[in-house]
């Protein structure tokens, strides 16, 4: 059998972002009969790190602390002797940090196979990063997507070739995401809730909003906030302007997401940007009946009138009608909480995510002739 290929994947940190989780995910998951999966990391603290450890995966510091100091060039030293030393084939960083250090060190390495990755849009980043990235795409020979919505605008705004922009789906692991064994009473209060880092282009102040549009439709019906960040005190102020602070429970951010999810009967993804929601596809194979924005990535998830909702971004007004509609009928909730369970397992499951990731890397191994030394 021949020797399982060594894959370098990167994130600039290790802890609870959405990218840090899609490393941790595929580094567990990848085939160690063909692959041996690496985690490289500017900082090496964060509740990612002790997941990565305790499934026997080795973490490599690469300390950059400015792409203008020193810090810089010694790391980049550090890189070059690992991918000498373990032979490293496959470089695949998740982050746009990440992504401006290894592909340039990867790319002077020889290394054969270097992905770069762009799971958000490029507006959300400062003009430094977005130039940044237009100098490390052409080494690339591969920037993966996580929505079709991105694809298509890195084709259209940043000029790449269609077959340079790879998709890759975000996968969910379904043995731990699954919807609740028993049933939810139907007397229990019915429960909206969202989990999410608290910043700003989530948008849950439109959540508030709505929600205190149409609390009066259901006694006892609660909203569940569930996620740290800058954003936490102003929404707890505007609950309290809003006077639905005893309805409304905050939470922090959790580890262990699943059995939070398994508590909502309607998950809602209220942001003004997206590519492509890990916790909005969790919540779906959870068994929560889904409302998105339409934005980015969420339609490609949300098959709208089918297995969830869908309503215009920027507007509670909106948003209140779409909750209205499964707060009034139990059957079409749970319709379409069953449906969103039945695809989130059969279109965008780890293994799927998995699968897709290793065909990329043995097609630009094999594109690029046979996997040359280091």
């Amino acid at each position: 059998m021949p020797s399982p290929i060594p894959v370098l994947l990167m994130v600039r940190e290790l802890t609870v972002g959405g990218c840090e989780r899609d490393l941790t995910k595929l580094a567990k998951h990848l085939d160690r009969d063909q692959f041996t999966p690496y985690v490289g990391c500017f900082l090496p603290n964060g509740v990612r790190a002790d997941e990565l450890r305790e499934a026997g995966i080795p973490i490599v510091v690469f300390p950059v602390r400015s792409f203008y100091g020193l810090s810089a060039l010694r790391a980049a030293r550090i890189m070059r002797n690992f991918l000498r030393e373990h032979r490293i084939q496959v470089v695949h960083p998740f982050d746009v940090p990440s992504d401006i250090f290894a592909v340039p060190v990867a790319y002077l390495c020889r290394v054969p196979a270097i992905l770069s990755c762009q799971l958000s849009y490029r507006d959300m980043y400062s003009s430094v990063y977005r130039r940044a990235l237009k100098w490390t795409d052409p080494l690339a020979d591969r920037v993966v997507v996580n929505s079709e919505a991105v694809r298509q605008s890195l084709i259209a705004g940043e000029g790449l070739r269609p077959d340079h922009v790879s998709l890759c789906y975000n996968g969910v692991d379904t043995a731990i995401f699954f919807p609740p064994p028993d049933p939810r009473s139907a007397s229990a209060p019915l429960v909206i809730g969202s989990l999410c880092v608290l910043r700003e282009e989530k948008r849950l102040d439109l959540l508030l909003s709505a929600f205190a549009k149409i609390r009066h439709l259901r006694a006892g019906m609660k909203l569940l906030i569930v996620g740290s960040g800058p954003m936490l005190e102003p929404l707890v102020t505007q609950s309290r302007d809003l006077g639905i602070q005893d309805f409304c429970q905050f939470e922090p951010s959790q580890s262990d997401v699943a059995p939070w999810l398994r508590r909502i009967d309607i998950f809602v993804t209220p942001s003004r940007t997206e590519s492509f929601p890990n916790a909005l596809l969790e919540a779906m194979a959870c068994g929560c009946a889904p409302i998105g924005s339409k934005v980015g990535g969420i339609p490609e998830l949300i098959d709208h009138g089918r297995t969830g909702l869908l309503f215009e971004p920027g507007s509670p007004e909106d948003l209140a009608v779409q909750l209205e509609q499964l707060i009034a009928s139990d059957a079409l909730r749970q319709s379409f909480a069953a449906a969103a369970a039945e695809r989130a397992r059969t279109r965008f499951s780890m293994q799927i995510n998995v699968q897709t990731n290793q065909a990329i890397y043995r097609e630009v191994l094999e594109t690029k002739g046979s996997a040359r030394r280091v």
